[in-house]
């Protein structure tokens, strides 16, 4: 029989009308689907109106299944993989089956959909061209703040998952490590009913979950902004773009700068323009 495959399905991350048409067709179509919660995951696919053979899945027993499911790919089923919420792996288990699916030669797909991650960057007002995802801090104290101790100089948008319990610790050690005016927002029940967005400094994020009882109910994303670069004074970037414009076209010479100066190169470009002007 020729080779099955597993195919890794995003599914909703709170509402269901999220989940896409190409999700349910590969849903209905698997032979079998393997779940983080197999009575969440039942819940999913009676709303679509799917019966399908359910096998538990999570980071408790992967490495016991895994021989079972590339076994069944192996014979020809076709595998669902799906997690609670959002797309399996990340944060969620299904790492090993998948690399021990490809050193097997077990085909693999993926079915994109909903991301908390995603989700919570796009609406957090922070810069979301860099970014890096941080899954869930260590939850004792020591180690939590080591973790954001090594990350305080971190230039990059960064996105961690966090539990409702621990909000008030993470973001108190946060305002210690990284200062208590570094831009952050914590997104909370994305996509649900109570769906809400706190932004503002960490401390103004730490007063409000001190204060609001709604603050910490629900599943939580927190995105903080990274470090931002010691920006270089006017001189330096005047006397470089002098240097570097006699040797590069003049957008490659900004862009240089910008990246030297801790500056947008739209600015460092209207300052090169400018002194352009300027010179008789």
């Amino acid at each position: 029989m020729a080779p099955g495959r597993i195919e890794l399905v995003a599914t909703p991350i709170g509402n269901l009308a999220d989940l896409s048409a190409r999700a349910r067709e590969v849903l209905a179509n698997a032979d079998i689907v393997a779940a983080e919660d197999t009575r969440h995951t039942a819940a999913l696919l009676r709303h679509i109106g799917v019966q399908k053979p359910l096998l538990s899945l999570h980071e408790y027993n992967e490495g016991r299944r895994l021989q079972q499911l590339l076994q069944r790919a192996q014979e020809g089923a076709v595998i669902a993989v799906v997690s609670d919420a959002g797309t399996p792996l990340v944060s969620d288990p299904g790492f090993l089956l998948v690399r021990a699916a490809l050193d097997a030669g077990v085909p693999i797909g993926a079915v994109p959909g909903p991301s908390a991650v995603l989700t919570a960057l796009a609406l957090s007002g922070l810069p979301a061209d860099r970014f890096c995802f941080e899954g869930f801090l260590p939850s004792r104290g020591g180690a939590r703040r080591e973790r954001l101790r090594a990350l305080a100089g971190e230039a990059r948008t960064m996105v961690f998952f966090e539990a409702p319990h621990r909000i008030v610790e993470t973001l108190e050690d946060m305002a210690a490590e990284f200062g208590a005016e570094r831009a952050a927002a914590v997104a909370r029940e994305l996509t649900k009913a109570h769906e809400s967005v706190y932004r503002g400094s960490v401390a103004r994020l730490l007063q409000i979950a001190r204060e609001d009882a709604n603050f910490a109910r629900g599943e939580l994303t927190v995105v903080v902004a990274g470090r931002a670069a010691a920006a270089a004074d006017d001189g330096f970037v005047l006397r470089a773009l002098q240097l570097l414009a006699a040797e590069l076209p003049p957008a490659r010479a900004a862009a240089v700068v910008a990246q030297l100066a801790g500056r947008h190169k739209a600015e460092v470009y209207a300052m090169l323009h400018q002194t352009a002007t300027d010179t008789p």
